[in-house]
């Protein structure tokens, strides 16, 4: 299982903080394909990824057993 972490906006889109995957092993960008269609979260190609607290790129394999995080960019002044 592959645990997925979202944060801020991510969140209140997917109307969750932690979302489960039942699969042995997927790529990056083949995760975020699958969260866009499945829970709606349309930026998540602007969203940093880290894979066990690593930055990661779309495509880094992601293993079960793993955490993935998405952090949106931070804005502020």
């Amino acid at each position: 299982m592959i645990k997925v972490l979202l944060f801020a906006h991510l969140q209140e889109e997917a109307g969750k903080d932690q979302i489960n995957y039942d699969r042995e092993s997927i790529t990056v960008k083949e995760l975020k394909t699958s969260l866009q269609n499945d829970f709606g979260l349309a930026e998540l190609e602007q969203v940093m990824t880290a894979i066990n607290e690593e930055y990661a790129m779309d495509e880094d394999m992601v293993k079960s057993g793993d955490t993935v995080a998405f952090i949106p960019p931070v804005s502020g002044g």
